[in-house]
């Protein structure tokens, strides 16, 4: 058997089922559903010509179908007999299912998408990073605050503001001092010693972990501030 087109889609993207449609599926002529739905149309006050179709036969004979939505569908086919009617609703089950099959396609472009553009702002994050470790982290060696400073192209001042807001470091008897937590996380290294004066100090020194922890905690702050 020979199915002509299932759906037709009008400007509103409304599924709909064609009379020729309803007619294989319930064994009848077309003409005689056009009828049925003349007199369904009637019944119900609904302008006839809304639902009309223009379409080419086998013969290529300008011919008119009605397209009707899943309602008016089976208020049509409720006067026909239940095998017939359960046909009908079979079919309109298939034509959901391939509509919620290409929802769920699209679905998965935009999450694809989304994936992307997560992927690629986490490399535009560790671009910077992982080019000034390439360059500067590569040998071994603490460094002081000024020259991670100059090694990471910051101003002073900038670079203190950064590091307090953050709470990376605080100035604690004169000192700047990182938190613990970042000693502990071997980001900074406390050297201790007595000066000429016999004053003791606690300098922090960032380590070469801590220059390529801090390069990219920097750049994503960068990032967050042109966003």
């Amino acid at each position: 058997m020979n199915m002509p087109i299932l759906t037709q889609f009008g400007n509103s993207e409304q599924k709909t089922m064609s009379t020729r449609v309803i007619a294989e599926l319930c064994e009848k002529q077309p003409q005689h559903v056009k009828r049925d739905c003349e007199n369904m149309f009637t019944s119900l006050n609904l302008d006839a010509s809304k639902f009309g179709h223009i379409y080419f036969d086998s013969m290529n004979r300008q011919q008119t179908e009605y397209l009707l939505d899943e309602e008016l569908t089976m208020t049509l086919v409720t006067g026909y007999n239940i095998v017939l009617r359960n046909r009908v609703i079979k079919r309109w089950k298939e034509l959901e299912s391939r509509e919620l099959s290409k929802m769920e396609i699209l679905q998965m472009a935009l999450e694809s998408e989304q994936q992307k553009l997560v992927l690629q702002q986490q490399l535009e994050i560790q671009a910077p990073k992982v080019a000034f470790v390439d360059k500067y982290v590569a040998g071994n060696g603490n460094k002081t605050f000024r020259q991670v400073a100059k090694l990471l192209r910051i101003k002073e001042y900038k670079f203190r503001e950064f590091l307090e807001l953050n709470r990376i470091m605080y100035k604690l008897n004169g000192e700047w001092t990182a938190y613990q937590n970042h000693v502990d996380a071997k980001r900074f290294h406390i050297k201790t010693g007595v000066s000429n004066s016999g004053h003791a100090f606690n300098h922090a020194l960032f380590t070469p972990k801590g220059i390529e922890w801090i390069a990219g905690e920097l750049a994503k702050f960068n990032l967050r501030g042109v966003a």
